[in-house]
């Protein structure tokens, strides 16, 4: 039966550590699922979902203390289930940008939540403006909204918020 680990990383940014820790999911028998990898300031991040049957699982978390130890690195990680299939959602994909402004992802996360739709994916990022300089933020999410959830509502109410905030935001379905 197939075993499920969850594992985040934090190092200070180096070449190899992302070649260090497959090379070590790999001795131990597991498959790398899903990741997510990024260099945020100075800090190499990372987060992986790792399968294997009982027997590698547990040789892996075995083997993180002496990772963590070796590559100088912040380690952690919790078993974990795989995914329930979730037929009743439908996958959309919002992409703001604005003049960056604290509680941007504060505000984003409360419109949805109060419309009781997950939050699935996040990615933001900081820039200068091209001709300005004017310190801009973008935003890029997918979100799950419930299938009984009327999406011309929902979108006239997301454009209404994004328009009081001074986001310019897209709300579309996700094509896969």
């Amino acid at each position: 039966m197939k075993q499920f680990l969850v594992m985040s990383v934090l190092a200070e940014d180096r070449p190899g550590i992302l070649h260090d820790i497959a090379r070590a999911v790999k001795d131990c028998g597991c498959n790398v699922v899903e990741s997510r990898m990024t260099v945020l300031g100075g800090e190499f991040t990372m987060l992986l979902l790792v399968s294997g049957n009982w027997n590698t699982i547990t040789k892996l978390e075995g083997q993180l203390p002496k990772l963590e130890k070796r590559l100088s690195l912040t380690l952690s990680a919790r078993r974990t289930t795989e995914r329930e299939p979730r037929h009743n959602l439908v996958p959309y994909a919002i992409d703001a940008v604005c003049l960056d402004q604290p509680g941007i992802i504060l505000n984003l996360a409360n419109f949805f939540t109060e419309r009781n739709i997950g939050i699935a994916d996040l990615v933001t990022r900081g820039y200068p403006a091209v001709h300005t300089g004017a310190p801009m933020f973008s935003v890029q999410m997918a979100v799950n909204i419930p299938a009984n959830l009327h999406i011309g509502s929902l979108r006239e109410e997301f454009m209404d918020f994004c328009d009081r905030l001074n986001l310019d935001a897209i709300l579309e379905p996700i094509k896969s």
